[in-house]
């Protein structure tokens, strides 16, 4: 497999066969779609990627202390809420500080307490299928207007697959291609049941693959040379 810069859902199939010697009647498609989705999740819930984050503007209902999450959000990193009213995010804003569920009961006590929502907290989720929702978002003071809202968040996305239900490449699958692939492989020598030295050997070069990106996405990609200066490593001097 020398010379792949990325995978595809086709080749990506292809190597993991490839690697473990396995043929489709034993590593059907639909076993190695299971491989393939545990191995993007387990990506998504250690590494939060830039490529993931989505914004969304709303409206707040008048009166009405929760409004639902966007769908597919798998947390929220922050809320804008304006003074301006009906969708229009324009003019003063302000970030509400995100508290806990039982602290903003208290804090509107019978939904008493309105005016420019000053904390937020969030709950629910896995809701029935076809809700469309991920939750949803509770607010203090309860909102005496339609301010416009908007919603920062991270949002899990359409992994690898066939037909209409993935995409042929994803980011992870071009930028973090040899990642993608050790974790499939964790996964593919688990199924196999053996042998114990492979599953080793390929959960030790995921988790080395995951330190780079991670230092990639959590470190350089959150800083720039002006406001943070340039990286410098420290090269010890030879002993005189």
């Amino acid at each position: 497999m020398s010379g792949i810069s990325k995978y595809t859902y086709s080749t990506l199939t292809t190597a993991i066969r490839d690697y473990t010697e396995v043929g489709a009647t034993v590593l059907t498609q639909t076993i190695i779609d299971g491989f393939i989705m545990a191995a993007e999740n387990r990506i998504f819930y250690e590494i939060p990627m830039d490529s993931d984050r989505r914004q969304q503007s709303t409206t707040m209902v008048t009166g009405q202390q929760t409004l639902n999450c966007p769908d597919g959000a798998l947390f929220t990193r922050g809320i804008q809420v304006y003074t301006a009213t009906n969708g229009a995010i324009t003019g003063a804003n302000t970030w509400l500080e995100k508290r806990d569920q039982t602290f903003l009961n208290e804090y509107i006590s019978n939904n008493t307490t309105t005016g420019i929502p000053k904390y937020y907290a969030q709950f629910g989720g896995a809701s029935a299928a076809g809700t469309g929702t991920s939750g949803h978002f509770m607010f203090a003071p309860v909102p005496s207007a339609t301010f416009s809202v908007q919603i920062h968040f991270n949002k899990m996305p359409v992994g690898l697959g066939s037909g209409g239900d993935g995409n042929s490449d994803t980011y992870i699958s071009t930028y973090f291609s040899q990642g993608l692939l050790y974790a499939c492989l964790t996964e593919a020598f688990a199924f196999l049941k053996g042998p114990t030295d492979m599953l080793t050997l390929y959960e030790n070069k995921y988790k080395q693959e995951i330190e780079k990106f991670a230092a990639l996405q959590l470190g350089r990609r959150r800083r720039d040379d002006y406001t943070d200066g340039t990286v410098r490593i420290q090269v010890p001097s030879p002993s005189q």
